[in-house]
């Protein structure tokens, strides 16, 4: 019986490589131990086969952002607690490999409205969360708000453009029936407390909130609860 090393130093003695290429072909999920892939180069090994995948490629691991549906009743940080393979959205076609390290040291960003669910924002990424953070004002995001009553057309009218909060009048937005209980907003910067407040001002009682969009991204098809990567090609 042989004592246990790290498995990057297996791999090492396996493949010949540096330490640092161990590394980041663990990291990048590319080696296995005993046919089961591993991810942490400081695991220990003893007599278990040590393989590097055919298809293995020495790039280190990019900065990820996940888009999180965050479910109804569900506060934002209990959600993310549940983030992991297991709630990955099977249709996600970013073409991203999940790795362990894609749910590590992950900030949230772009905070929903108090009691809304729908599309949280979590990121690696420091220009994702520099951009979310600095051009917050400037983007556009959508809720559907599920509201009991009925709206005139003028009360429909004054929803869009009209109200003052906190003794500030609100800029203009956009807001449409989406079906007969759920009206759809779609607005710049909303301030904490801002949607209820609109309903409340033409009578509407508001059931629910669900954010579905901001700025180009959307949260697409996402189940309650589950999660997809921010594909290459999106832009907030």
């Amino acid at each position: 019986m042989t004592e246990p090393v790290r498995l990057s130093k297996r791999l090492i003695e396996v493949i010949g490589c540096s330490r640092r290429e161990a590394e980041l072909y663990i990291e990048g999920g590319w080696v296995t131990v005993d046919g089961v892939v591993v991810e942490e180069p400081q695991s220990k090994v003893s007599e278990q086969r040590v393989e590097l995948l055919a298809d293995a490629v020495l790039t280190p691991s990019e900065p990820v952002t996940l888009l999180l549906n965050v479910p109804a009743g569900h506060y934002p940080d209990r959600a993310i607690e549940s983030i992991g393979p297991a709630s990955h959205w099977t249709d996600d076609a970013s073409g991203i490999r999940p790795l362990k390290s894609h749910f590590a040291r992950l900030n949230s960003c772009a905070p929903l409205q108090v009691g809304a669910d729908g599309l949280h924002v979590l990121t690696q990424d420091w220009r994702i969360e520099r951009k979310l953070k600095e051009d917050l004002n400037k983007l556009e995001q959508e809720y559907v708000v599920e509201v009991v009553g009925a709206l005139s057309a003028s009360q429909l009218k004054r929803l869009a453009h009209g109200l003052t909060f906190n003794g500030v009048a609100l800029p203009p937005c956009k807001v449409s029936w989406q079906n007969e209980t759920r009206l759809r907003f779609a607005l710049k910067n909303p301030l904490p407390g801002q949607l209820v407040f609109m309903c409340n001002s033409v009578d509407l009682k508001v059931l629910g909130m669900k954010r579905i969009r901001i700025g180009g991204v959307s949260m697409a098809k996402v189940q309650p609860g589950q999660w997809r990567y921010l594909a290459g090609k999106e832009r907030f």
